[in-house]
Formats: structure tokens, C-alpha cells, sequence
């Protein structure tokens, strides 16, 4: 008997064993699910559209391509279809490059050609010798991949296959992610486990992630990723590191995706043995193009060095009494023989110029427009302050005419609940690239600054501070895979609808039902205004606690620096609340061009949801809606909270459209959400009630814990720090 029992449970655990791997294997494939097609309609239309694939082309790439299809097709359609290496028979899907192509083929799509650049792809319908096939083709095979994977989400989101006539190509060279994680394989602002790149295995180990990773990068057209923290360690520029970099760069190369260092400025006195690191001395020059040919031997399609400098404690040329310019040009010059880029970042502030920390970066580098080499790309954060969950455009953007200006978003969620709140991160992204400059007159958009088009820049950019670690499902939260993949998606095409990405992620992630697309898209198009609503609303930002930026801390007001302390982004008294950035304030709102400083400095036209950002207004204030400032910033807290109620009311009619264990995962996690948002409602306007003395209005719910209570909480061991 205690055998059998012995037995059934050893055959319980098998099960329970299998159940989890398949319920994590979901988890672990990203959008690239290639469920099996259930519209017999469409699916139908699959099978006698698609018969075989013809692989041209010998490259690694194209060997991945072709793969990628068999993987995909013969998931999604359950049909083992067979590969030829040449064009025969009916309905075959023909996949190369077009140098790979027979002569009628290439004839076929020469015109499609010519619309496509370098990573362009064209997939054709096409009639050959009375035979119907469909072409996936492009200028080199990394393209094609492109198209594969375009073709492939096609499948995945149940658009039909005929008669196709697409031509597409990026419209930024530069898409990249920046990791920010440290040799130790800690990740500064990571929320999803530890850093991917083991380098203690490494070069030796090739873990299946490194693979997948550059899968999942390639199907949404990233082309670049910068392994490691913008706060540099200059260890990684040793010969036992740069193997170890080597190794991922092999992995990497045939899906299309470059590998990027991070520099820190001060590596030729850490490991150089100089005595400084000054950009204008010729032994740092010469220490730093000896370096950069070293690199480039090892890994000769090396993307080049992102560097982050007198910001933040990080050295750099105004150390040595020199500039911006001085230290990129300096760096320009090492990596420009092998058709290398600097990347700059734009992110300073400084504890001696506490007027207003959002000033400073276009005040350090407007200056330098046109100065600097034509590697060099100066990145500039989405907004002045510090990726908050809303901040006006940069006004750096479209202030450089002559200066490529690179875009940075964060798509790890440092200010927005971290990986345990739900938030589809790009609507904030669509936002701030929609925004009009009118650098140009009306219709002079960020987007247009970052693709070039504006002041036609032959050299463009766009990064994403990662939300990946080692996490099962990569990212901590289910939902926060669809921001990585719609950071990809906007990357190659920063004018898509942020609607059109969530559609087509939930499709390819989850299910193509509609009874669950429609509510759930509804839910994350929301997301984002639902979290400005609990922690920041009507302007107010960087209100979060200090050092790990978990939970609200709008009383924090004893760290060194001012600029450290909420109390600097708020200034609540008795008088009001906001920060006065007009003329009668800082005078920031005069970086911008005269349409946009006239509409932002004057409290009347500014919109509402900028409000606190660039004045400071009376608790009495009248909004447009006709409730009081303070009225209407309690029942914005209230509001917030109230959609993440409702947030969970509609996940939970979900389940019979997902697997149990995303569904459970979701539903535990909004729980954390909804608790946190009334933690951030009561902890906020009990503190800001101390100023505007006024009691919460109607429908606001009432705290039931002290201030003193959320002032006491501590946190040593949030994630992230």
C-alpha cells in the first residue's frame, strides 16, 4: 500500500512537473507563441497558399530564416512543410535575398527593390512561369529575416496572404537596447531577476537565452544592444572581458544585432595606467584608438561605445576642465576608422546649479550644436527630468539642427510600479513622439527629430533602457513583454499606433479571440493614464521615495543634494503646489519655441496634464472641469485607483482565453497594483492635505492609516537599486 502511494505520488509530481514546464514554455516564448490556427476559414487560406519553402541562400542568416518559418508555419498550420532549394511546383513561399533569386524572380520584384533600404524587405505575391508563389526578399539576408518575421506575425494575428504587395524598411538606423546591468550580473532598475550574460561561463558556455534573446530582438527589428551599465565598470575593456563580449557579438551577428560597450571615461587611469584620462592629452587619444583597434580585431562589425559622463558621480571630460565636445570627439576619433558611433548622453544635472535640474541638459548641450564629429550621437532622455511616468518632450528635441539627436525611453518601469504594475508603456512613448517641436512650423514632431526627416540627418537612433533579465518569462510581469516589444515595433516605425502594436502583441502572445482582444486592449491602452492618475497626477512628478523609487515619498527633504528631494519637484505650502518653470519661475518654458513656450507658460492654456510641471498653482485654482485644484487632484488619485479595480475586473473574465498560469500571474500581480495605488493615494494627499488644509472631497475614499504610519515605512531591499 505504501508503495502504490509512493508511486501515485512520485506520478503527481511527474505531472505537476510537466503541467508547469508547458504552462512556463508559454511564458518563456515571448509573442513568438505560433499557436496552432483555429479559424478554419483562414486557415484554410494558409494551407493551399503556402505548400513548401524554398530556402535560397547558404549564410548563417538565411539558414535562421528558413528555420524560423518551418518553426512557425509548421506550429501554427500542423503541417510538416517540406524545404526545397529551388523554385518548383505551386503556392511555394520563396525565401532570399534578392542576388539569391532566379532571373525571372528578380525581374518580378526589381521595382520593390528600389523602395527598400539596406534593411528593407518586400514580400510579393507573384506569378512565375503560370505558377503562384509568394517572395520574402530584401538587399541582404538580414533583411529577409526581417520579412520573415513580418510574414510570420501575418500568420500569428490571422491577416490574410493574398495578393501581397509590401515594400517596408526601418526608419531609424540606430535601435537599441541599453542594459544596464552590472558585471556581477546585478541589474541597476531591474525588476525581472538577474542579468542574462553569465559572464563567469561565458566565452565558453552559449546558454539557449543568448539565442532566443537575439530571436525575440530580431522578430521586432532591434538591431543593437549595449551590454552593460551606463554607470561603467572599466573592466569590461580587459582582454578577459572582451572574449566573453566576442562570444555574445558570434551569437548576435546573424540575427541582424550589433553589440555595444559602455565607456567608462576614467578606463585609462583604472586600467590603462595613466596618470589622467584628460581628452585632450595625445597618450589618452592614442589609449583609446589602441583599444578601439583591439576591439575591432576580435569583433570587427562592433557597434561602438555608449558613455555616460559628469552625471551622477560618473567621470568625465569636465573633470579636466574640458567639454562635451572634447570627450566624444576624443572617443569619435578612436571608433571612426572601423565605423564606430559614440553614443552621448544628454543626461546631466548638477548639484551647483539647484535653479532647476530640468534646464541643464539643453543648457550644456544646445550650445555645442554642429561641433560635434559625425559618429557621435547625443542621447537624450524623452523628457528633462528622469523618465517619470509623465514629463513634457525634451526641448532638446529639434534644438540641434545639426547635431543627430538620439531618443532614450525606459522601458524598464524605474518610476511606474517597477514589474509588478500593469502599464503599456507605449502609449507614454507615442506621446512624447507625437509631440509637436514646431522647430519647423506645425507638424515638426519628435518623431520627425528622431527619424531625421526633419532636418534630414543620414544618422538616426533610438534606445530602450531594457526590462529584461533572467526571469522565465523575461521580463517579471507578462504585460511588461508587450513595452519591450513595443519599443521594437516603434523603433522601426515610430509613427505606428500604439492601438496597432497592443493588437498585435495580444494576438501573437495570447489569443486571437476577439471577446478577449477588445476588453484587454481596452485595459492597456488605459494603463498608462491609470498609473499618472495614483502616483502623479496634473503634472506632479518625481514624488517617489528615494535611492530604490519604490512607493511615494512627496516628504522626503533631507538628502544632500536639493534636486535628490521630492520636496524640490512639488514645493507644496499653504499657497499651492507645483513647480514654477515660467517666466515668473526658472524660465525653462523658454527653451521651447515661442508656440510651445507661449502655450506651456501661461497657467490658463498650459494643458492640465502639465499643470504642476510648470507653475505653481493655488489649491483654490478652478480647473476646467470647475472643481478646485485640490478637489481635482484628490479625485485624480481616486480615479487612478478605480481603474485598477477595474483593471481587475476585466482580467478575471479572461480565463478560459489564456493559459491558468499567466492568468493567476496577472491577477496576482494586479492585486499588488490595486493594493499599492490606494498606498499611493492615502500616502500622497494626506501629506499634501497638511498644505491645502481642506478636507478630501466626495467619492474620494478616505485613508485608513496615519501619515505618520506611511512616513514610517522603509524599504532597504527594493529591487533595483
Amino acid at each position: 500500500m505504501r508503495h502504490t502511494k509512493k508511486t501515485l505520488l512520485a506520478f503527481v509530481i511527474v505531472l505537476f512537473i510537466i503541467s508547469c514546464s508547458s504552462w512556463a514554455q508559454k511564458d518563456y516564448k515571448l509573442w513568438l507563441q505560433y499557436d496552432k490556427i483555429t479559424n478554419s476559414k483562414i486557415r484554410s487560406e494558409y494551407t493551399t497558399s503556402i505548400t513548401g519553402i524554398v530556402g535560397l541562400g547558404n549564410s548563417e542568416t538565411s539558414k535562421i530564416a528558413v528555420k524560423e518559418l518551418e518553426l512557425g508555419l509548421n506550429s501554427m498550420l500542423e503541417k510538416k512543410l517540406e524545404v526545397k532549394s529551388k523554385l518548383e511546383g505551386q503556392n511555394t513561399l520563396v525565401v532570399g535575398a534578392q542576388s539569391a533569386l532566379n532571373p525571372e524572380l528578380q525581374k518580378v520584384v526589381a521595382s520593390d527593390i528600389t523602395q527598400i533600404n539596406e534593411e528593407g524587405f518586400v514580400i510579393k505575391s507573384v506569378t512565375v512561369n503560370n505558377a503562384k508563389h509568394i517572395v520574402i526578399t530584401g538587399k541582404n539576408d538580414v533583411g529577409v529575416l526581417y520579412g520573415v518575421y513580418s510574414f510570420l506575425r501575418r500568420i500569428q494575428t490571422n491577416k490574410s496572404i493574398k495578393n501581397l504587395e509590401i515594400t517596408e524598411s526601418p526608419k531609424i538606423n540606430l535601435r537599441i537596447l541599453n542594459h544596464w546591468d552590472n558585471l556581477d550580473r546585478t541589474i541597476e532598475r531591474g525588476y525581472a531577476g538577474f542579468s542574462l550574460w553569465n559572464w563567469q561561463k561565458l566565452p565558453d558556455f552559449i546558454d539557449q537565452r543568448y539565442i532566443d534573446y537575439a530571436r525575440a530582438n530580431a522578430s521586432i527589428g532591434i538591431n543593437g544592444t549595449v551590454l552593460t551599465n551606463v554607470n561603467a565598470n572599466a573592466l569590461i575593456l580587459t582582454p578577459q572581458y572582451l572574449e566573453k563580449v566576442e562570444a555574445l557579438a558570434n551569437v548576435f551577428r546573424p540575427y541582424g544585432i550589433k553589440v555595444y560597450l559602455t565607456a567608462r571615461f576614467s578606463a585609462p587611469v583604472e586600467i590603462g595606467g595613466l596618470k589622467t584620462a584628460d581628452p585632450k592629452d595625445t597618450a589618452v587619444a592614442n589609449w583609446w584608438k589602441d583599444k578601439a583597434k583591439k576591439i575591432y580585431k576580435i569583433i570587427p562589425d562592433f557597434g561602438g561605445f555608449l558613455v555616460k559622463a559628469n552625471s551622477e558621480g560618473q567621470p568625465g571630460p569636465q573633470n579636466y576642465g574640458r567639454n562635451h565636445v572634447d570627450g566624444a570627439n576624443m572617443l569619435a576619433d578612436a571608433v571612426a576608422p572601423f565605423g564606430g558611433v559614440i553614443m552621448w548622453r544628454a543626461f546631466v544635472y548638477s548639484e551647483h546649479d539647484a535653479n532647476d535640474r530640468a534646464k541643464q541638459a539643453y543648457a550644456e548641450f544646445q550650445p555645442y550644436d554642429g561641433k560635434f564629429r559625425d559618429n557621435v550621437i547625443v542621447q537624450v532622455k524623452n523628457g528633462a527630468i528622469d523618465f517619470q511616468p509623465r514629463e513634457p518632450f525634451h526641448p532638446l528635441f529639434g534644438a540641434m539642427q545639426k547635431t543627430p539627436i538620439m531618443m532614450e525611453f525606459q522601458i524598464t518601469q524605474e518610476y511606474l510600479g517597477f514589474s509588478t504594475h500593469l502599464v503599456y508603456l507605449p502609449q507614454l512613448f507615442k506621446e512624447v513622439l507625437d509631440s509637436d517641436t514646431y522647430q519647423k512650423g506645425k507638424g515638426s514632431t519628435v518623431a520627425k527629430v528622431v527619424d531625421g526627416s526633419l532636418y534630414n540627418a543620414k544618422f538616426t537612433g533610438i534606445a530602450g533602457v531594457s526590462n529584461i533579465g533572467n526571469d522565465l518569462n523575461w521580463t517579471g510581469h507578462p504585460f511588461a513583454q508587450a513595452n519591450w516589444y513595443g519599443f521594437g515595433r516603434l523603433a522601426w516605425n515610430p509613427y505606428l499606433d500604439s492601438e496597432t502594436i497592443a493588437d498585435e502583441w495580444l494576438k501573437c502572445t495570447f489569443s486571437n479571440d476577439e471577446n478577449f482582444i477588445k476588453p484587454v486592449k481596452e485595459m492597456m491602452i488605459k494603463s498608462r493614464e491609470t498609473v499618472v492618475n495614483y502616483m502623479t497626477p496634473l503634472g506632479l512628478h518625481h514624488i517617489m521615495d528615494t535611492g530604490h523609487h519604490y512607493g511615494p515619498g512627496p516628504w522626503v527633504a533631507n538628502l544632500s543634494r536639493p534636486e535628490w528631494n521630492p520636496v524640490y519637484y512639488h514645493k507644496a505650502d499653504k499657497n499651492g503646489i507645483g513647480f514654477d518653470r515660467s517666466k515668473t519661475g526658472t524660465n525653462a518654458t523658454s527653451q521651447y519655441t515661442p508656440e510651445i513656450e507661449k502655450l506651456f507658460d501661461n497657467v490658463a492654456t498650459c494643458p492640465e496634464k502639465d499643470l504642476l510641471w510648470f507653475h505653481h498653482v493655488s489649491w483654490d485654482y478652478k480647473l476646467k472641469n470647475g472643481q478646485t485644484l485640490w478637489n481635482g487632484l484628490s479625485l485624480k488619485y481616486q480615479e487612478g485607483v478605480d481603474q485598477v479595480k477595474e483593471m481587475q475586473n476585466i482580467w478575471n473574465k479572461t480565463e478560459k482565453y489564456v493559459d491558468g498560469e499567466r492568468f493567476k500571474e496577472v491577477q496576482m500581480l494586479l492585486e499588488i497594483q490595486y493594493k499599492e495605488a490606494k498606498w499611493w493615494r492615502d500616502a500622497c494627499l494626506l501629506y499634501f492635505q497638511q498644505y491645502s488644509g481642506k478636507e478630501l472631497p466626495a467619492g474620494v475614499e478616505k485613508p485608513t492609516q496615519t501619515l505618520e504610519y506611511f512616513q514610517s515605512l522603509k524599504f532597504p531591499f527594493a529591487p533595483g537599486n
